[in-house]
């Protein structure tokens, strides 16, 4: 496990107001990576991983089988920033049956003639199961803030002074309600730097099989980098909460990122005290019954 004095500095407390160019993107448990160099801090990270990935696979059935929670982990980043590769890594281990990843895209004309929490209520995780949003209703305090051209065709009067004020306090007040109802919610901002991007979009362009992952729209979205820092300050400032916490993980090193995440994880679960559900004594019958007539065969 990952020390609490290390999860503490990523964890942004309620009312805290951040800034980005305080938290040390290429963070690699600072002491430790001087004294020991960087491939044994590496080491000893993807050990974290690993244990990590076996301990959430036993606490998922215990998750399934408690039925009491659910959990929501929200991931938030700039492009090339490793929410894929995290996704893919910290989740392993789990058995699918119990978790579900929705990538969100564009919105469709049907989302936009909604509200704009709408599409994504629809694929809330249930009750035992994990729901992992790579990109999130946030996207509409983010894209939209950086890009205002881009706000739903809404009445006139609606897009006031007041307007992203009133977002994020749909947004807490929408956390606040699954939280009620059983729903743990993990939020994770990727915190990359601009020159890792930089470098992880070239390798994507110098690599035939990671040509793919490019888009010339990634990189007019680079444009935008100072805007988009301000967006994502303003709205971790203002929605993380008691209920849904942000953490902003330093995302230039993949295996601190990997590492870090999947403690998070792992620890919150482990904390909720899940439980198998006990048998009454009326249920102990049957399967001593049903024992009994397996042994007669």
């Amino acid at each position: 496990m990952i020390k609490k004095k290390y999860i503490k500095l990523f964890h942004v407390k309620p009312g805290k107001k951040i800034h980005l160019k305080d938290y040390d993107t290429g963070w690699a448990q600072t002491d430790e990576f001087k004294e020991f160099g960087k491939e044994k801090v590496k080491e000893r990270a993807n050990a974290v991983l690993e244990q990590n990935v076996q301990d959430l696979a036993e606490v998922q059935q215990l998750l399934y089988a408690d039925d009491r929670y659910s959990l929501l982990i929200v991931f938030q980043a700039m492009d090339a920033a490793g929410k894929d590769g995290t996704i893919k890594h910290v989740m392993s281990g789990v058995n699918p049956q119990g978790c579900q990843v929705f990538s969100f895209k564009k919105p469709s004309s049907e989302d936009l003639d909604h509200n704009f929490l709408w599409r994504y209520m629809k694929s809330l995780p249930e009750r035992g199961r994990i729901g992992i949003f790579n990109r999130s209703y946030y996207e509409d305090v983010l894209v939209v803030k950086v890009h205002p051209e881009l706000l739903q065709n809404l009445p006139d009067g609606k897009k006031g002074k007041s307007f992203w004020e009133n977002r994020y306090e749909d947004i807490n007040a929408f956390e606040r309600h699954l939280e009620r109802n059983g729903t743990v919610i993990l939020k994770f901002f990727l915190n990359v730097s601009k020159k890792e991007q930089k470098k992880r979009f070239l390798e994507r362009l110098e690599r035939p099989e990671k040509n793919w992952k490019f888009s010339s729209a990634d990189l007019a979205e680079r444009g935008y980098w100072n805007d988009y820092q301000e967006a994502y300050e303003d709205m971790i400032n203002a929605t993380s909460t008691d209920w849904a916490p942000w953490y902003i993980i330093p995302a230039d090193n993949k295996w601190v990122t990997r590492a870090l995440v999947a403690d998070i994880i792992t620890t919150t679960l482990n904390d909720l005290d899940l439980k198998f559900p006990e048998l009454d004594d009326e249920q102990l019958k049957i399967l001593e019954q049903s024992r009994k007539a397996l042994d007669e065969e």
